[in-house]
């Protein structure tokens, strides 16, 4: 497949995570729980499927360009310590709204930073 299609399915998989991050964050702050959710399996498929497809493009880019040989550089692993903060945060969001709303303005912030590392490779 083309670079260009691994990075749609790239951002495809962060926007897909962010807004299922987003909406179960706003039922929590919004006085939900885990229990009383209706949307909480399609919400966690989706999560699942966005986890996936970050994962996907991602490596299917790295694969692109021919960075998989000779070791991966530092700002790779950076990324995949916030994909895997990303992945797990969907645990935490039913902890309380003030882990809610904490996650609701810190998760787009890792996004951008993940984007920093991607856009500039600064190590």
């Amino acid at each position: 497949m083309p670079y260009q299609l691994y990075k749609l399915i790239h951002f495809l998989g962060v926007f897909l995570i962010l807004t299922v991050l987003a909406a179960a964050c706003m039922h929590v702050l919004r006085g939900g729980t885990r229990a009383d959710n209706p949307n909480r399996r399609a919400m966690g498929i989706a999560h699942g499927i966005a986890s996936f497809l970050i994962l996907l493009g991602g490596f299917g880019m790295l694969a692109r360009l021919g960075i998989m040989h000779g070791g991966l550089p530092g700002w790779i692993y950076a990324k995949l310590v916030i994909w895997v903060a990303a992945s797990g945060s969907i645990a935490l969001v039913y902890r309380g709204p003030g882990l809610a709303r904490t996650l609701l303005m810190a998760l787009p912030l890792l996004a951008v930073l993940a984007a920093y590392f991607a856009l500039y490779k600064p190590f």
